[in-house]
């Protein structure tokens, strides 16, 4: 046991160092993500809308973009076939 004995004041400062700093605004951060109901910190009501709005755009954007890259390689396959010889 002799070995141990000095781990027990550093445990003990750990302990400590551990509830002030739960205790203090990253205790209470913790415990709001925890329960569910924190919001970003500092952004406004009307900003997350604001983003969320501005995703969806993307998000429409991009499915279009998907469907002119699905268009264009099916007309390059189209061209791709007629170019090749048959085989006999």
């Amino acid at each position: 046991m002799h070995g141990l004995e000095p781990l027990i004041p550093i445990a003990l400062f750990l302990s400590m160092a551990g509830v002030v700093v739960l205790r203090g605004p990253i205790g209470r951060a913790l415990a709001d993500r925890i329960a569910g109901s924190a919001a970003p910190t500092g952004m406004a009501d009307g900003r997350a809308e604001e983003l969320e709005q501005q995703v969806e755009v993307l998000h429409h954007r991009v499915a279009e973009l998907e469907e002119r890259q699905d268009f264009a390689e099916r007309m390059m396959a189209r061209q791709d076939s007629a170019r090749l010889p048959e085989r006999n």
